[in-house]
């Protein structure tokens, strides 16, 4: 029997998980690896979790400052949670996004492993100006040297660091098992019926092209609703502009976690990711597992994800690329309920939390034993 490692997450802004899908994929395996008897520890950015117990679902928390800013905030907090790591005789220190694998290497002056997760390809959204851009460039460069191992959740950009940088990966998908729940409060509270709205969740910010749906929303001749979750710091004109279209159906509730995003998630007709760039973007999966009939900007990453189990449109065209995607669902339960069986039953096959902490799990003995990661190795246990 293996014996229980002590493992620091470090790069998200903590648990509970309340931002994005990094948050949730700690929150999700963190929690499994402590059930499983190791010693789990998520470093929280002091300013932005406000809970306040030293414990949360078994994982130790350790806040942090940093400096609260567009382009410092991340780096900084994983830098000081570096540092403050250096003392704690970790066995492995798990990293997420690219944009920190220059501080990745300071565990392994102590001897700890470090393996980072990079995401898909940051550099790619227009929130970030050139030089961010250029920085991202070079972290992703960097990985495969400061690290002991790089994991990308997608084959698509795992393709990428193959190609471009000459750095192997291991590939571990996202995973989606949430519960369903039936219509209450949250419905209420927003006045939606089950099965009587499409479903957007994600940050807002112009790269996740969530204008898309509203643009498209303006043409179609329905009483359904349009539900855009989410939100975002630094992109207050972006979100204005959403909010400029003044139109009664469209419904934007802010961020909603838990219980009243399973709430929604459960009772959507249809589920609509718009984003143009990322690699495997978890509302999406999630929203598979859920059992939604789901609409995807036409990418490879999104490609990848959902196979033949959903629809594509084109984003190029922006709204008027998605109008008809959504007309001929509006127009078609039969349809709707066709791809919703098939997404259900592509996320129980390829995206389970358990077969992702197998992985994690796995590749962690792989990398404290020294063994090397064989390029495009697959260490997801679920069938592909």
């Amino acid at each position: 029997m293996k014996r229980p490692l002590k493992i620091a997450m470090m790069g998200t802004r903590g648990v509970p998980a309340s931002y994005s899908g990094f948050e949730t994929c700690v929150e999700q395996l963190g929690s499994r690896l402590a059930q499983r008897g190791h010693q789990v520890t998520v470093y929280a950015r002091k300013h932005h979790i406000t809970y306040d117990q030293p414990t949360y679902k078994g994982m130790r928390l350790v806040k942090l400052p940093t400096i609260p800013n567009k382009y410092m905030d991340t780096i900084v907090h994983t830098f000081l949670s570096s540092l403050h790591g250096l003392f704690q005789g970790y066995d492995i220190v798990l990293y997420f996004i690219a944009g920190n694998s220059p501080v990745v290497w300071i565990p392994r002056v102590v001897g700890q492993k470090t393996v980072l997760n990079v995401d898909g390809l940051d550099w790619k959204r227009e929130k970030w100006p050139g030089f961010a851009k250029q920085y991202i460039r070079f972290a992703e460069r960097v990985s495969g040297i400061t690290a002991n191992a790089v994991i990308t959740d997608s084959r698509v950009v795992q393709q990428y660091y193959q190609d471009v940088y000459g750095i192997p990966s291991t590939y571990i998908a996202y995973g989606a098992e949430l519960p369903k729940r039936p219509p209450g409060p949250t419905l209420a509270r927003l006045g939606l019926k089950p099965g009587e709205y499409v479903l957007y969740v994600g940050r807002l910010v112009p790269e996740n092209c969530a204008h898309h749906l509203v643009e498209a929303w303006q043409g179609l001749d329905t009483e359904m609703k349009c539900v855009i979750v989410g939100d975002a710091p630094y992109a207050e004109e972006y979100k204005a502009l959403l909010r400029s279209y003044q139109d009664e159906r469209v419904i934007m509730p802010g961020y909603i976690f838990g219980e009243g995003y399973w709430e929604l998630s459960s009772n959507a007709y249809a589920f609509v990711l718009t984003s143009g760039v990322g690699g495997t973007h978890p509302a999406l999966v999630e929203s598979m597992a859920f059992g939604n009939c789901v609409v995807v900007h036409d990418t490879p990453e999104n490609r990848e994800t959902i196979g033949d189990a959903g629809l594509i449109y084109d984003g190029r065209l922006g709204g008027e690329g998605l109008r008809p995607v959504l007309k001929r669902l509006l127009e078609d339960p039969d349809l709707v309920a066709q791809y919703r069986r098939k997404a259900a039953a592509r996320a129980a096959q390829k995206f389970s939390w358990e077969a992702v902490t197998d992985a994690y799990e796995a590749l962690f003995y792989d990398v404290l034993a020294g063994r090397k990661v064989a390029q495009f190795e697959t260490a997801v246990s679920a069938k592909s």
